[in-house]
């Protein structure tokens, strides 16, 4: 392999890490003499300095990270904060649901009902703080199972998980004094 092809590999692996990782790891993952790796980070560096790139590379005692530059830092938080603050997509609003009446519930059991794949949506619900990873089954594989979080409350102006409207029962129907206070909430939230 040439220098150059050496020197995508590294950065190939610092950028896909997203975490510090050590130089033994890089040169274990990459093939690279340890070394050869940290030449190529400060050619990595320098190739950063010199195009004055948003991306800087960060020296944590003998390990490495890609991060951007402390001057981008609004930017980047203005776009977290856009981000999080997105409408639900009914596909979201359908995960939710599954998960608060039923929780802990696995990505599984969370596709069976859905009939679909959630891996996105639950880890964009993970990500936006609205699930949390809460442990995982003692079945083989040993599955990561998924809560609600106090942020989920606090979204859908809820004080506990009691405060959730009650489902149909088997035939589909509501009970008759369920769809009055069902209505009635519905009628507050659509007044505010």
């Amino acid at each position: 392999m040439n220098y150059n092809e050496s020197l995508c590999i590294i950065e190939a692996l610092l950028f896909a890490s997203g975490e510090p990782i050590s130089l033994e790891r890089l040169s274990e993952a990459s093939g690279i003499e340890p070394e050869t790796v940290p030449k190529l980070i400060d050619q990595l560096e320098r190739r950063y300095n010199v195009s004055e790139s948003a991306i800087k590379v960060l020296r944590l005692e003998n390990s490495y990270q890609l991060a951007t530059r402390e001057e981008y830092a609004p930017y980047i938080k203005r776009a977290m904060e856009n981000k999080r603050q997105a409408k639900l997509s009914p596909a979201a609003l359908e995960v939710l649901a599954v998960v608060a009446y039923n929780q802990p519930v696995t990505k599984a059991f969370v596709e069976q009902v859905r009939g679909t794949d959630s891996s996105g949506v639950i880890n964009n619900l993970v990500e936006r703080e609205l699930l949390y990873e809460a442990g995982r089954l003692e079945l083989p594989g040993r599955p990561i199972t998924y809560k609600t979080t106090d942020n989920f409350l606090r979204c859908f102006k809820l004080e506990s998980l009691a405060q959730l409207p009650s489902l149909p029962d088997e035939d589909g129907q509501l009970r008759l004094g369920e769809y009055d206070s069902v209505q009635i909430e519905a009628d507050e939230q659509k007044s505010e």
